[in-house]
Parts: structure tokens; C-alpha cells; sequence
């Protein structure tokens, strides 16, 4: 009985057509948006959640591509992420659009929409923070809704490597916000290569570091990242590609962004804040994208703004195809998890790694990098390559490295000697049993989200 009760409700949903408004959808209509996508293109598209608000609404991502209930090796997996806060909501429609646009193009052959889901795992979160939506008001720039249900900024709530003694980083499980358990634990489960999260109250693409401590990081009034290059070319292809965020002065507030791009830091500090976290725990290159002057742009505007921002959207995506990719493979053939793979001239506070697969993902500018591989009892690897670019076809230069065990005393002194630092071990999104807080998308959330998209239909 239930299986016919679940066909019926997925025959319902499949028939039926809509077109997606320019509008601000609730947050019970993203839900019914989201879940008609999946149900309609199941071959493309997996709903799941990442957990839920404190107000217990669940945090709903779509992933798109050719298998997208899954990693496959050699697929980068990409994310955007809207409405952290939860008064900045031209993110959430943005998302939404992007998504139906995904699917509409693949289902019509379109080349553009076919090589980015055939290449790329892409994940779509509308929003991160229901609840400041629920309390959010249309005021320009009023910040009634920015904070999530118990008052806090979720974008001052992530550990940080830079804080002092008494940092964020120090916090109990219990004392960070749902929501920023949820993403961690997010980030522990997929190995994401590229990402941004998208706000609203100005028109810039800022990317890290967002905070500094005052060491070598801090040039000037920047701090600096050691993949630099790769994030300004980041921020430049999000801010060219758009309609107007290039200008860097559009929003007449006195602001100029050279370019329509700046660095975190040098914009305003900023503590606890995702995209350094992305950055530095999870070995994911994110940027933050400001997408509108106005937090709560007027609904008229809608479509000029998605016009605005759809092919700068598409471009970033593209980016996750930049550098290199591969596995690394230990003396007797196999993939090996943790094995450190750096760049020369690029020191990482978390050394970049191998995930399970053994697989490595490493964005870089076209030219020539001299790698170091690390894997305990094995010899240690430095192999020099030559690096395209790659967004143009659509997949990053593939390149395994293969280990040599060490036999003796010569060799054991070139060999990997791992010490992980206390920044590095930090184990956010573990509970006190040592268990992965992960929340699964259910059979059951699913059909209740399924029951009232066709209660909505019926309406």
C-alpha cells in the first residue's frame, strides 16, 4: 500500500507543468520546488538534506549531474550556498532558477547545460537559514532576519584559525548553531573542490582571507591566501561575467571595488566567517558572492537580476575544471586516503589531501608547479608538471601519482612525516560519541514534502 500510495503522489507530481515565478518563494514552496525537480528528472537530479534549522526545518540541497546520488571518481563536486542570512534572499531565487535552468537545458539538448552535469556534481542549497527568512522584513538594507532562530550570525559561528586562545575554535558541538553543524558536517561527507555563498547589501565578489592574526598572511591591508591568484581569477570570472558587478561603484554608497572584487579582509574583518573555514579545513576554494545593493531587492527586479547573474553563475561553475586532478597510489597499487599533496610555494595551514578515494583535486592557474607528495612509509615524490587551463573543455589535467616504498634507513629519511597540527585535527561535526553528525535525507521527509506539493497543486 505505501509504494502505491508513493507511485500515485510521483505520478501527480511528474504530470503536472509549472513554470517557475519571479517571485520570493516560501520556504515550504522551495521545498515543493526542489522536490518536483528531483521527482521529475530523478536520472539528474537527488534531493537531500544536510540537517536541520534550530526551528527543525530541514536544509534541502539538490545535486545535479550525470549520477547524482553519488561521488564518481574524477567528477569534481561544486556547491552553492544561499540566504546564510536570512535577510539577503536574491540568493535563494537565484538558486532556484539556476537549477530549473540546469535541468530545462539538459532536457533540451543544450551543450552548455549537458557538459556541466555530464562533467560536474553540482549542489544546490537555497537556503541556510529558514528561519531569519521567516523573520526577515522587505526593508533595503534592515537587518531584522539576518541572524537564525537564537539570535547569532551563522557567518561568525565557524571555528578560526585565526582567532586567539579564546576562540570560536574552542567552542563545544553543542554550543555551535545547527545549521553551522549541519554544513560541517557537509563538508565531512562530500569532497568539495569549489563553492559560493551568495549575500546581499552590496555588489562585490569577496574572497579570502576574510581574517588574519597579524602573521605573514597579513600583506598590507589584505591577508592573504596562498592560492591568491586562483581566488582573484575566481572573483574576476563571477564579477565580468555579470551585468553590471564588474563596475565596482553600482550601488552608490560611497564603496569602490576595483574590478568588482575584493579581498576579505581588506574589506572588513571578519571572524568565524564559511568561506575561510571552506577554505582551510576543507580544502575547498570558496568565495562569497554579494549579489544585490539591496538585501530584500523589490520583486520587479527579479528578473533583471537573474539576468544579471545567470551567465556569471555558469562561468563560476566552470572554474571547479581548473588545475589538477588524479589519485594517489601507494607502493602495491592502491588508492590511498590522507596522503599529502602540496604545490610548491604554497603552504596551506591545513595540507591539502587525499579524500577515501584517494583522489586529489588541486585548482591552479595555467603553467608549470612542482608537487610534493607525502604518504607515511613511503618515499617522498616530487614530480613537476605542466598544467592547461581546463574550464574551456571541461575537466582539470589528470595526473596519478605512484609511490615507491622506503626499504631501509637511506630511504626511510625521505619519507612522509605527517605531524598534524591542532588547526588541522579539529573535529566540528563529530558528536561525543565520535559518531559523524550527518542528517540523511528520509524516506519519510521526502513524502511529507511529497503530500504537500500536491496538496499545494490541488489548491
Amino acid at each position: 500500500m505505501p509504494s502505491l500510495i508513493f507511485l500515485l503522489l510521483l505520478i501527480l507530481i511528474i504530470t503536472s507543468t509549472s513554470t517557475l515565478e519571479f517571485r520570493y518563494h516560501s520556504n515550504r514552496e522551495i521545498e515543493q520546488i526542489l522536490t518536483q525537480i528531483s521527482l521529475s528528472n530523478p536520472d539528474i537530479t537527488h534531493l537531500y538534506s544536510i540537517g536541520k534549522s534550530v526551528r527543525g526545518q530541514q536544509l534541502w540541497v539538490l545535486a545535479l549531474g550525470l549520477r547524482p546520488r553519488q561521488h564518481t571518481l574524477g567528477i569534481p563536486e561544486f556547491k552553492y550556498v544561499g540566504n546564510m542570512h536570512g535577510n539577503e534572499v536574491l540568493g535563494r531565487e537565484l538558486l532556484l532558477h539556476l537549477a530549473d535552468e540546469l535541468v530545462q537545458g539538459y532536457r533540451s539538448g543544450e551543450s552548455w547545460s549537458v557538459q556541466l552535469l555530464n562533467s560536474t556534481r553540482i549542489h544546490v542549497l537555497p537556503t541556510m537559514n529558514p528561519d531569519g527568512f521567516d523573520e526577515a522584513r522587505t526593508h533595503c538594507q534592515y537587518s531584522q532576519g539576518r541572524y537564525n532562530s537564537n539570535g547569532v550570525d551563522l557567518n561568525r559561528n565557524f571555528p578560526d584559525a585565526f582567532a586567539g586562545p579564546k576562540n570560536q575554535r574552542q567552542l563545544t558541538e553543542k554550543e555551535r548553531e545547527a545549521e553551522v553543524r549541519a554544513v560541517i558536517g557537509w563538508l565531512q561527507t562530500e569532497t568539495f573542490v569549489l563553492s559560493a555563498n551568495l549575500h546581499g547589501g552590496a555588489l562585490v565578489a569577496s574572497y579570502p582571507y576574510d581574517n588574519s592574526n597579524g602573521g605573514s598572511e597579513q600583506v598590507h591591508r589584505s591577508s592573504v591566501a596562498p592560492d591568491d591568484d586562483v581566488f582573484v581569477h575566481l572573483a574576476k570570472v563571477y564579477s565580468q561575467n555579470h551585468g553590471s558587478m564588474h563596475r565596482g561603484d553600482v550601488c552608490n554608497d560611497g564603496l569602490t571595488f576595483p574590478d568588482g572584487i575584493t579581498n576579505g579582509y581588506q574589506w572588513y574583518p571578519l571572524s568565524g566567517g564559511m568561506q575561510d573555514y571552506n577554505y582551510i579545513w576543507a580544502q575547498c576554494l570558496e568565495i562569497t558572492l554579494e549579489v544585490s545593493c539591496c538585501k530584500f531587492p523589490p520583486v520587479s527586479q527579479l528578473p533583471v537580476m537573474w539576468t544579471e547573474n545567470r551567465k556569471s553563475l555558469l562561468a563560476f561553475i566552470k572554474q571547479v575544471h581548473l588545475g589538477v586532478k588524479g589519485q594517489v597510489f601507494d607502493s602495491s597499487g592502491h588508492a590511498v586516503r590522507d596522503a599529502i599533496v602540496e604545490v610548491e610555494g604554497r603552504t596551506n595551514l591545513c595540507p591539502f589531501r587525499t579524500d577515501r578515494h584517494g583522489e586529489y583535486y588541486r585548482l591552479l592557474l595555467p603553467g608549470n608547479y612542482s608537487f610534493t607528495v607525502r604518504y607515511p612509509g613511503h618515499q617522498v615524490l616530487t614530480e613537476t608538471l605542466e598544467v592547461p587551463y581546463g574550464p574551456n573543455h571541461y575537466t582539470a589535467m589528470k595526473h596519478d601519482f605512484h609511490l615507491r616504498r622506503a626499504v631501509d634507513n637511506a630511504t626511510q629519511a625521505t619519507t612522509s612525516r605527517v605531524s598534524p597540527t591542532p588547526t588541522c585535527n579539529y573535529t566540528t561535526g563529530v558528536d561525543s560519541s565520535g559518531t559523524l553528525v550527518v542528517h540523511a535525507w528520509t524516506e519519510l521527509s521526502m513524502l511529507l514534502a511529497l503530500v504537500a506539493a500536491v496538496q499545494s497543486m490541488m489548491c
